[in-house]
């Protein structure tokens, strides 16, 4: 029996080593969604994909959205577990851009040559992938995201 959309997306959510082609496949799958949907606190979780920036000493935390054009797009957590915004990747805003062939929200960095594009998979989670033409022949770094 195939699994549910919803079960494919529980798999890429557990501990240890994920195929990109299997995130890929989920990721494809799930609808658009308007900057609006953004908005809030988001607790963020990589996917490992083997990609080199999953594999580094790197406490990310999450995205804080305050507006469309006011975006912490890189939380992490401090040595003393407070979450807080990590100055060296700047700001960042949000517009609905074309990624994989469906117009999404998108988080623009302001500083970097980086686009994050979100995928809804319910109303407090969402699937993301971040594309750096700096990193690793622009292959993306996959993660997901849940409402605070």
């Amino acid at each position: 029996m195939p699994k549910t959309l919803e079960q494919q997306f529980a798999e890429l959510t557990k501990e240890g080593r994920i195929e990109e082609a299997a995130v890929i496949a989920v990721f494809d799958q799930l609808k658009a969604i308007p900057p609006e949907f953004m908005l809030g606190k988001w607790d963020g979780f990589p996917i490992d994909t083997s990609h080199t920036a999953t594999e580094q000493p790197f406490k990310w935390a999450g995205k804080d959205f305050r507006s469309l054009d006011d975006v912490d797009p890189v939380m992490v957590w401090g040595k003393d577990g407070s979450r807080t915004w990590n100055a060296d990747f700047g700001h960042a805003q949000v517009r609905e851009i074309k990624y994989r062939g469906l117009l999404t929200a998108g988080m623009i960095y302001d500083d970097f040559p980086r686009i994050d594009s979100f995928r809804f998979v319910d109303e407090n989670t969402v699937l993301g992938a971040m594309e750096d033409k700096n990193v690793e022949n622009n292959r993306p770094v996959w993660f997901y995201m849940r409402r605070m």
